[in-house]
Order: structure tokens, then sequence, then C-alpha cells
């Protein structure tokens, strides 16, 4: 067996007794393997632009009184201006095909450099008002340029902040204000925005495969359409009681169309939340007819049980087409 050097952490450890004769040989055996720390140092650095976009908005709240609002715009402008000059002086330039990172700091300077941006936008709308009561110019600037500097520098974080901009500027944030401003919580516009905005961003997934521009998108775009269409789908079989089966026909399409697409390319993650999407749907039609049929405490028991077999049955189906999914992937 290998004995460590008298100066190795883990002889010590083992000698003193902390660690057994098991896990020492453990150690032993990996000692010729590398160890991939890849996902963990992103997942810190990404972490690290977080906090330091967060620790900015502290500084300017805390701050605002003794630095004065210009000189605060004029130091978030410098650092965002200096994150994109970075990234476009690395940049190997445009092309459809996937671009690796230059450098180690490129993906995460790149992202500083647009949370910066957000920011300045926000920033001087709030305190000086420069678009006025546009605040759909207000959005639709800062998504273009999410949207150019995603495909120009190929960066899918900075996709998923142009995406949520979108969303933005098309109601899904902005309507829930206007709602709750004006007490009417009977406004179905966001549901229909959420359906159009689903569509369009599952139409940018389809088209991303057809036209070959930004394949690894795909992904992207498709899973945010998905539960946003979805989702709003759901949101009108809900909230339209007397044509409930109308938009039930329309998701079951929907759902219909993600199940055979999921099962075409073996994909457990979309064939998951689609059958749990449309599982939420079926069940409300259930529901629905189990209260028409009867009231008393017999609707009650049919309904247990549906949900009983049908949870089980869901189940076994997602167990099903695991199993097909890795028999392929092995294939």
């Amino acid at each position: 067996m290998y004995i460590f050097p008298k100066w190795s952490l883990f002889t010590k450890l083992h000698n003193e007794g902390l660690i057994s004769d098991i896990e020492l040989d453990n150690v032993i055996q990996q000692k010729n393997k590398a160890v991939s720390v890849y996902y963990d140092l992103r997942t810190l650095l990404y972490l690290g632009i977080v906090l330091l976009t967060t620790a900015i908005g502290i500084v300017i709240y805390q701050n605002i009184d003794t630095i004065g609002h210009t000189v605060l715009l004029l130091l978030i402008g410098i650092a965002g201006i200096s994150c994109f000059g970075y990234c476009i002086k690395h940049s190997k330039g445009y092309t459809n095909k996937k671009i690796d990172s230059p450098d180690s700091w490129y993906d995460y300077i790149l992202l500083l450099g647009c949370l910066l941006l957000l920011t300045f936008t926000g920033y001087i709308q709030f305190q000086y008002n420069v678009f006025g009561n546009r605040w759909g110019l207000a959005l639709f600037l800062p998504m273009v340029i999410l949207f150019l500097a995603a495909y120009y520098f190929d960066h899918l974080g900075v996709l998923s902040l142009a995406i949520t901009n979108l969303a933005a500027w098309a109601g899904i944030s902005i309507t829930p204000l206007r709602i709750l401003k004006d007490n009417d919580f009977s406004n179905s516009q966001i549901m229909y925005v959420g359906v159009a905005v689903g569509l369009f961003l599952v139409a940018m997934s389809y088209i991303s495969i057809v036209k070959n521009i930004k394949v690894h998108f795909e992904f992207t775009y498709k899973n945010f359409g998905a539960h946003i269409l979805f989702i709003s789908l759901l949101a009108l079989m809900f909230y339209y009681d007397n044509i409930y089966l109308v938009w039930f026909i329309a998701l079951a399409i929907v759902t219909f169309l993600f199940f055979k697409d999921a099962v075409r390319k073996n994909s457990f993650y979309f064939l998951v939340i689609t059958l749990l999407y449309g599982y939420v749907a079926v069940s409300y039609l259930v529901v629905r007819l189990v209260a028409l049929v009867d009231f008393d405490m017999g609707g009650i028991y049919m309904g247990i049980l549906y949900f009983i077999l049908s949870g089980i049955g869901l189940i076994r189906l997602f167990i099903y087409y695991n199993k097909i999914f890795k028999k392929h992937a092995g294939v």
C-alpha cells in the first residue's frame, strides 16, 4: 500500500485517529485522479458578480446624499463601458457557431457590464425620468443591447437577461404593477401577453435550429418559452370559467406537441415539465367534472381516488420513459 510522506495532511489525520483506514485507502486510490472544479469555480465567480452588483446597489442607497446622483451615474457608466470595452477588445468576432471564451474572466466581465447597463438605465429613469412616462422605451433599449451582446459575445447568461427584459417590456412585469395600482384584478392582458411571448420564444428556439444560428441558444429559448406558455394557458383556463374547455383544448395541443418533441429528442427534462403542466390541466378538468356530478362525500372520495391513481400512473410514466431515454442514449 502506498504510504503518504510524514508531512502529508492525510497521514497526520490518520495517525491522530481522525480518519479510518478505509478513508485513508479511498484518498490513496484517488491520489492520481484529476478532480474537476470547473463548475464550482464558475458558480463562485457568477455568485461574485451578483454580490458585487448587489453591493454597488447598497453603496448607492446608503451614500446617495453624500456622493450625489451624477457622480454615481458617472462611475456606473465608466465601469460598464470599461467592461464592454474589455470584451470587445478580446472578442473573436461574431459567428453563427458557438465561440469559446478567450480567457477565464471574459464571461464574468461581460455579465457585470450587462448588469451595470441595467442598473444605469433604471437609475437614470427613476432619478431623472429621462424617458418620461414611456417605460416601455426604458426597457426596450437595454433589451436590444442585451440581445446584440448575447449573440455577438455568445453568452447564455446575457441571453437569459435579454429574455427577462423582453418579458418585462412585453408587459409581464409592468401589467401587474398597473393592476395593483388600479385595484383591477380582473385584467387578463398579462395572460395573453404571456402566450404571445411564450410562442415567440419557442419560435426562436425552432429558428435557431433550422437556420443554424447559435444552435446552443435553442434550449434557453425553449425553456423560457415553454414555462411562460404553459403557465399563461393554465391561467387563461382558470380565469375564463365559462369557456375553460377552449383553453384546455389549446393547452392539450401544446402539451402533445411538446411531448412529441421531447420523445423525439430524448429530452427527459422537457418530458417532465410537459407532463406536469398537462397533469395540472387534466386534474382541473376532472375536478370540475366531479363537482358537476356529485358534491357530497362520494365526489370527494372520487377526487381523492383520482389523485392517488393518477399520481402513481404519472410516476410510472416518468420511470418508463427514463428507461427508454437511457437505453437510446447508450446506443
